[in-house]
């Protein structure tokens, strides 16, 4: 899915701490960057290195206790982004694999299980990150967001949705477009790039 809907996710979570904290403001960006925090994997080994399905959940679990035993907007801040990092990498199952054109359905990884040892295989019910159904569940989650916030934070999750519907309309273009800049880049520039980011335009 897109990091977009992952964001609506996390701020849905916090959304849902507003009769708990007096200021839902740091709370709500808390579950955005919750949501978006296990994609900065992707100048790594994605969906494995920030990707924690079991682990996560479990240091979820905990910080909701937490929270629910000591509660204060910091105690509310840290279970709601650990919640919303966990729920990425749980839903991350249902989206497509992790190759190049996963409109192709050709990768059997859709996210690592460190528990086990081993990676989940792509459900495909949102066929790839960026496909029109993933812009209408992130346009869905978005909605209560759009109708609760006001004043910057309703412009930030409608400027999220502005960019999702651009990815999504973009999606299949980006592709063979970063293949061309690639190949049009000197090695020299390309040196200073981290090859995760470019090994699979090569």
């Amino acid at each position: 899915m897109m990091a977009t809907t992952h964001a609506f996710v996390g701020v849905l979570v916090g959304l849902g701490t507003l009769a708990l904290v007096p200021e839902a403001g740091p709370v709500v960006l808390a579950g955005a960057l919750g949501g978006i925090a296990p994609d900065l994997d992707l100048l790594g080994d994605h969906r494995k290195d920030l990707h924690f399905p079991a682990y996560g959940s479990i240091a979820a679990l905990a910080a909701v206790a937490l929270a629910a035993a000591v509660p204060s907007p910091v105690t509310l801040a840290i279970a709601v982004f650990l919640v919303a990092a966990a729920l990425h990498a749980l839903s991350d199952v249902l989206g497509g694999g992790l190759e190049l054109r996963p409109w192709e359905a050709t990768s059997d990884r859709a996210v690592y299980e460190h528990l086990r040892g081993r990676w989940h295989a792509p459900r495909r019910w949102i066929r790839y990150d960026g496909a029109p159904e993933d812009f209408l569940v992130g346009l869905a989650l978005a909605l209560p967001a759009l109708a609760t916030l006001d004043g910057p934070g309703q412009w930030a999750i409608a400027a999220l949705v502005g960019v999702s519907a651009v990815y999504t309309v973009g999606r299949r273009t980006l592709v063979d477009g970063g293949e061309r800049v690639v190949a049009a880049t000197p090695e020299s520039v390309l040196a200073v790039v981290p090859e995760t980011l470019i090994e699979d335009l090569r």
